[in-house]
């Protein structure tokens, strides 16, 4: 994200105000309510339709659910440790230090043959979290990414001098 200056001069990391955004607010939202919707999903009417599959496609969805949770648990840490941030019980330093220990790439699903012979439900619960997923990344990515130095002052300048220059001539 850009930098902005303050009055006094001071830089303002907009980076740094992410979390506080209603973005984030909506996203952490979203983002617990499927963990509970999965854990939800899985502990009660997945079982059973779990047990109605044929061998193979039932190895599918053991593999699939792990890979499900596991990434949701991921999802929700990154979510958790951010929201920390953004309540002030650590500095966005701290949570670039922890986050290290998120592995937001981590259980991509398998084949889409294979999730096409998964029931409907769970194959909507692995589309959403990869959904999910892929927004955290690009939050994370903007939160995290250090801001150019180089950058500071008005973006502009040079753009405007050369405008300038060329109708000056």
């Amino acid at each position: 994200m850009s930098d902005r200056l303050q009055g006094d001069g001071a830089l303002v990391q907009f980076n740094e105000r992410l979390t506080n955004s209603a973005a984030f607010g909506t996203l952490f939202r979203e983002g617990m309510d499927l963990v509970e919707e999965t854990a939800a999903y899985l502990d009660g009417i997945g079982r059973t339709e779990a047990k109605a599959l044929d061998r193979a496609v039932s190895l599918t969805y053991a593999t699939e659910s792990m890979r499900l949770t596991t990434r949701l648990m991921q999802l929700a840490s990154w979510l958790l440790l951010h929201r920390a941030v953004k309540e002030g019980e650590m500095t966005l330093s701290q949570a670039n230090r922890e986050k290290t220990k998120v592995k937001l790439t981590a259980a991509d699903p398998g084949p889409t043959d294979l999730l096409e012979k998964l029931p409907q439900q769970l194959q909507d619960l692995i589309s959403r979290s990869m959904s999910l997923q892929a927004r955290v990344r690009r939050l994370d990515s903007s939160i995290h990414t250090p801001a150019d130095q180089s950058a500071i002052g008005n973006p502009l300048v040079p753009h405007l001098n050369r405008l300038k220059a060329a109708f000056e001539q």
